[in-house]
C-alpha cells in the first residue's frame, strides 16, 4: 500500500500544475472514480477539511488521504510524494531562472497551462457542485459566495483569506447554534 501511495501521489505532483484546487479534479478522479478509496460525500468532506486547514489545499489533501489509507507512515509518504516534483521543479528552474524566463517557448507554454488550470478547477467546482447536498442553506452560501467572488474581482478588492476564514467560522457557529436551538426546543412538550 505505502509505494502505490506514494506513487499515486508522485504522479499527481509531477503533472498538475496550478496548485492544490487544479489538483481537486485529478485527486477526484484518482481516489474516487479508479480506486474507490473513498465516496463521493468522503471526498467532498476532505476537500472542506484540506480548504479550511492551514497550508496548502494539495498537502493537506495528500495527508489527509494518507492517513487514511496507512496511517502516519501513509500520511508521510503521500505529503512527501504530492511535495517531493514541486521541490524538484522549483529547484532546477531556479538554476537557471534568468536564462528561463527569457525563453519564448517557456512563456507560451504558461499561457498554455493557464487555460488548462482554469479548465481543472472548473471541473473540480462542477464535480463538487454535483456532489454537493442542495439544502437552502447550502445552496445559499454558494450563492454568496459566488457573489462575493465576483464584486470582489469586478471591483480589484483584497481581503486577507484570514478575514474569509473568521467569516465563515462565525457563520458556521451562527448554523450550529441556530440548529442546536431548535433540536432543544423542538424536543421540549
Amino acid at each position: 500500500m505505502l509505494p502505490t501511495l506514494f506513487g499515486v501521489f508522485l504522479k499527481i505532483g509531477a503533472f498538475t500544475f496550478g496548485g492544490g484546487y487544479a489538483m481537486i479534479a485529478l485527486l477526484e478522479n484518482e481516489f474516487v472514480q479508479k480506486r474507490g478509496w473513498m465516496d463521493q460525500k468522503e471526498f467532498v468532506d476532505m476537500v472542506a477539511i484540506a480548504e479550511s486547514t492551514p497550508g496548502p489545499v494539495a498537502v493537506n489533501a495528500a495527508t489527509y488521504i494518507g492517513y487514511k489509507m496507512a496511517g502516519t507512515a501513509g500520511a508521510a509518504l503521500a505529503t512527501l510524494g504530492v511535495c517531493l516534483p514541486s521541490f524538484g521543479i522549483i529547484y532546477l528552474i531556479s538554476l537557471f531562472f534568468d536564462a528561463f524566463l527569457g525563453l519564448k517557448l517557456v512563456d507560451c507554454a504558461f499561457r498554455g497551462i493557464q487555460i488548462c488550470v482554469i479548465y481543472l478547477i472548473l471541473s473540480a467546482g462542477w464535480k463538487l457542485w454535483k456532489g454537493l447536498e442542495k439544502t437552502p442553506l447550502n445552496l445559499l452560501l454558494l450563492g454568496s459566495v459566488f457573489a462575493a467572488m465576483l464584486i470582489c474581482s469586478v471591483l480589484a478588492v483584497s481581503f486577507s483569506s484570514i478575514f474569509y476564514i473568521l467569516l465563515g467560522g462565525l457563520i458556521g457557529l451562527a448554523v450550529y447554534g441556530a440548529a442546536r436551538l431548535k433540536k432543544k426546543g423542538g424536543g421540549q412538550p
